[in-house]
């Protein structure tokens, strides 16, 4: 073999892509607490970085209690400080929990890092997390160190939250009640108002039942307007061919390459709380043959990493059905439809970010 021939062939090797398929993270208990952090993507984010639109006063007036709330728990800090021993933590001004509701694609993760970034204490006074990743962790800590673990907490901030079962709903709803008794203020985001929740899924007689003594602890906070990920933007690129996106994949280092049929039975063999650790270090994600996806449990492993995807800023360069085909009329009607038309929209979102991997 020639000198060239050789690198050729080093350099081919070099840049052969990355499998979601071949990953199967573990992810210890402590690394989900020390990650319970607002995702790469709300880093920076800041209310004054929040930009309402003048067409939606709920939007400025969101960002206007957010702050009061941040600057009540600024001043129930004060307060703890001054209360060395006092038995309890103070409480902080204002109510206890917030909670704000509205369609995908209005800022309200924003709002929920900006709120997270701005409560004065530690880093590891403070958690950020999805509801998913909430439960998560009770599973692998456990409720009572859960709870342990979490009420020395000043903030927890819970994105998505979202109720599937009846049993995380029992979960969660205890969790939220011995952390307000320790002093933890409360903030969540979700689509639906909290007494809501379930309505449209199976067994909602037990959600209603178990949300009215949870929606208490929450004051909601509505927020209207259109997808800010879409508002004047052009439409979404079209798939690619596989021979486009398996070019992308080759010459993108650190890309994955994935058949989606693959990926979504892969998927069924990863906890959800490891997809974030599955996407670890990608520069991009590319699949061939997208298609429908073929049932609840599947499109609801999908909406989890398309969540993950989107937080951690990584591109998707696909081939097949559109995005807005990936879902049946039968789900997009039914209980977690905002969970698929979020998903959908912040799969669309990647999409486009990843244009210009194709025009390389």
């Amino acid at each position: 073999m020639t000198s060239s021939s050789a690198d050729a062939g080093a350099s081919a090797t070099a840049a052969a892509p990355l499998s979601l398929c071949a990953r199967s993270p573990h992810v210890p208990a402590d690394r989900l607490v020390a990650e319970m952090v607002p995702p790469p993507r709300f880093d920076s984010v800041r209310f004054d970085t929040y930009v309402p639109d003048p067409g939606q006063p709920s939007q400025a007036l969101a960002v206007e209690v957010l702050r009061g709330f941040a600057a009540g728990l600024a001043a129930g800090a004060e307060g703890g400080r001054r209360r060395w021993f006092a038995r309890k933590p103070a409480e902080p001004a204002g109510p206890r929990g917030i909670y704000l509701d509205g369609g995908y694609g209005v800022g309200k993760t924003h709002l929920l890092a900006s709120l997270w970034h701005a409560t004065p204490a530690e880093p590891e006074l403070k958690a950020f997390g999805t509801f998913v990743e909430l439960t998560n962790l009770v599973g692998a800590l456990g409720f009572q160190e859960t709870v342990r673990t979490l009420s020395g907490h000043r903030l927890l901030c819970i994105d998505e939250f979202e109720l599937d079962d009846p049993g995380d709903t029992v979960l969660v709803s205890t969790l939220l009640a011995r952390l307000v008794e320790a002093g933890v203020a409360l903030a969540a985001t979700s689509n639906t108002l909290p007494g809501k929740l379930g309505e449209g899924r199976f067994a909602s007689a037990d959600f209603l039942r178990e949300i009215q003594g949870l929606s208490a602890h929450f004051r909601p906070v509505r927020i209207d307007g259109e997808d800010y990920r879409h508002r004047g933007l052009p439409k979404a690129p079209a798939p690619y061919t596989a021979e486009q996106v398996e070019r992308v994949a080759r010459s993108t280092r650190g890309a994955s390459l994935d058949a989606f049929p693959a990926l979504l039975g892969h998927l069924a063999k990863v906890h959800p709380s490891r997809y974030g650790a599955l996407t670890e270090g990608l520069a991009a994600v590319c699949l061939t043959g997208v298609g429908p996806v073929p049932d609840q449990s599947t499109a609801l492993r999908l909406v989890v990493l398309a969540d993950r995807l989107y937080d951690r800023e990584i591109p998707v360069v696909a081939s097949g059905v559109p995005f807005d085909r990936l879902f049946g009329d039968d789900m997009l009607n039914g209980g977690y439809r905002k969970k698929y038309f979020r998903a959908i929209s912040r799969l669309t979102a990647l999409a486009r970010e990843a244009e210009e991997l194709i025009n390389d």
